[in-house]
């Protein structure tokens, strides 16, 4: 385990904006309780709620990663339209305690789904 420093800098802040995710076509999930997590260089990563997303449309996958700040990843297809996109989505269940803010919260990949802030 990894903790965030000056040499990688991690930040999870609410986002003010409404977030929507959409899978061929339909809304999967929509939120006014996102959270921003800014890691390092990489783009900032939306986190939505498992509240705030239709996890019928979500089946776990086999898929699973390791990231040294955050912990053990798993991942979910998403159905829609009768189309499967497979891992499309991952999640941190019991992430480490640096990064706690987001359990209970699902990422979803912006090049497999539609992601809009407004």
């Amino acid at each position: 385990m990894k903790i965030p420093g000056p040499d990688h800098p991690i930040t999870i802040t609410p986002n003010p904006k409404r977030v929507r995710v959409a899978a061929g076509g339909v809304v999967i999930a929509d939120t006014a309780r996102a959270l921003t997590l800014k890691e390092a260089s990489y783009p900032a990563v939306q986190y939505i709620p498992r509240e705030d997303t239709d996890m019928a449309a979500l089946s776990r996958s086999e898929r699973t990663t390791h990231c040294p700040y955050k912990g053990d990843a798993n991942y979910f297809n998403v159905t829609a339209n009768g189309k499967a996109v497979e891992n499309a989505v991952w999640t941190y269940e019991t992430p480490f305690p640096a990064m706690e803010q987001i359990t209970g919260y699902l990422a979803f990949y912006p090049d497999k789904v539609t992601i809009e802030q407004v």
